[in-house]
């Protein structure tokens, strides 16, 4: 074997190296600032590098236990250090960095497989989870037993339920995909899981917007409902109620926004102008009446249903298992004007059956984009309209005139992009 090929192959496996020497050192340094830790920079960066010369020998030899024996190696010396040491019960025994010690390990290998992409992304993400230790004990703190029964709930949705069911269309029109309708539910379950949790970690700490926001996303519709007792039953609580109940429904555009990229980004070019005209005018409006708001430093959260609860995302699921029907058949039947009288009505209850509705049918073929768009915005329209009916009856007519102003500018926003760009 020449000493050119040598030095060309030493050349060619010299980036392998010098990855694994920086994702050593990027997890090294967060543990060099811990000090209980007893590995840092030098330690990391040294097993890193062993990681791939051993992955790399491992490879040329064709014979796995180096890459075995070296992980061995690794666990046991780490072990063996840390046993030395006499830590006391108020001590962090060490068990993080020995973790974290394997894993770099590990990096240092699947770099030189060839994942340096995901080696470099996992690194990250480890040094994040070591340095971020204090908040996410926090969470874990402020998360009680109901919170983590929710996520734990959203895992049999997404992993256990939907894999079993059958991906194939049955009924009439073809319309009833078991598989798609739980996947729907899986998405906005998920949506609304992410808003619920972090709903729940805020608490009263944080303001208006961020509780309108996040009250959007998990359910606008709660979210008006509570407000609105709220300012019913304390005047001083009226205007904090009229903010919060404009920016959750302007939530609602952004969570369309999100849910028709992931079901059917073709529609976006076509779908984007009308919410985001909707959005453009409410947000003139609401910002009017959030000027108007004192600070309040501590903000009720409103009580919102678990939406990963089984009978929530099975009520979902029948209900947009009816809605796609009813579509299918009445766009057959009588053709847009049809699909447009379901949008009209299961609008006032839920935006996102018809919306998700309409999107399916648009991925089938069955439905122009035009067509798609205007009802999912007559949707969006009766949603409100419904929302402000609840307002006036549940509260009273001031809080009613005045979240009128924001809401129905956001639905004109909507008619008027509808009418310039469909």
């Amino acid at each position: 074997m020449s000493i050119e090929f040598l030095q060309g192959n030493a050349l060619f496996n010299l980036p392998h190296f010098a990855t694994s020497l920086a994702i050593g050192l990027l997890i090294g340094l967060e543990r060099e600032r811990s000090p209980n830790a007893r590995a840092g920079l030098r330690t990391f960066a040294l097993v890193a590098l062993f990681g791939t010369l051993a992955a790399m020998l491992s490879d040329k030899t064709n014979a796995p236990w180096f890459l075995v024996g070296g992980l061995l190696i690794v666990g046991l010396m780490t072990i063996a250090a840390y046993v030395r040491i006499q830590v006391d019960s108020a001590t962090d025994p060490g068990t993080t960095t020995v973790a974290a010690i394997v894993i770099c390990y590990g990096l240092g290998a699947t770099v030189w497989y060839g994942d340096t992409k995901l080696a470099v992304m996992l690194a990250i993400i480890t040094t994040v989870l070591l340095y971020f230790k204090t908040e996410l004990h926090g969470i874990t703190h402020n998360l009680g037993r109901r919170d983590l029964v929710s996520i734990l709930q959203f895992s049999v949705l997404t992993f256990i339920i939907l894999p079993i069911l059958p991906n194939e269309e049955f009924g009439p029109y073809q319309a009833i995909n078991p598989h798609q309708i739980w996947m729907m539910v899986v998405l906005i379950s998920g949506v609304s899981l992410a808003g619920y949790v972090a709903l729940r970690l805020v608490g009263e700490r944080h303001g208006a917007v961020l509780l309108g926001l996040l009250g959007g996303l998990v359910s606008s519709t709660a979210a008006t409902l509570v407000y609105t007792r709220l300012s019913k039953n304390n005047q001083y609580f009226t205007q904090l109620a009229i903010v919060v109940i404009l920016i959750a429904n302007l939530t609602v555009l952004i969570r369309l926004a999100i849910v028709s990229a992931v079901v059917s980004s073709e529609i976006l070019p076509q779908l984007l102008p009308v919410l985001g005209g909707g959005l453009l005018f409410g947000v003139g409006a609401t910002f009017y009446w959030w000027h108007q708001l004192s600070q309040h430093d501590n903000i009720p959260i409103p009580e919102i249903k678990n939406p990963t609860e089984l009978r929530t995302a099975a009520g979902f699921g029948l209900l947009y298992a009816i809605v796609l029907f009813c579509a299918a058949w009445l766009s057959d039947v009588a053709g847009s004007r049809g699909l447009y009288a379901v949008a009209l009505v299961s609008g006032l209850t839920d935006v996102d059956a018809i919306t998700l509705t309409s999107l399916r049918l648009f991925e089938l073929g069955k439905l122009e984009a035009a067509e798609t768009v205007t009802a999912i915005s007559l949707g969006i329209m009766s949603n409100i309209a419904f929302k402000l009916g609840l307002i006036y009856f549940i509260g009273n007519a001031l809080i009613a005139r005045r979240c009128a102003t924001g809401m129905l500018t956001t639905a004109g926003g909507i008619g008027l992009a509808l009418l310039i760009f469909i």
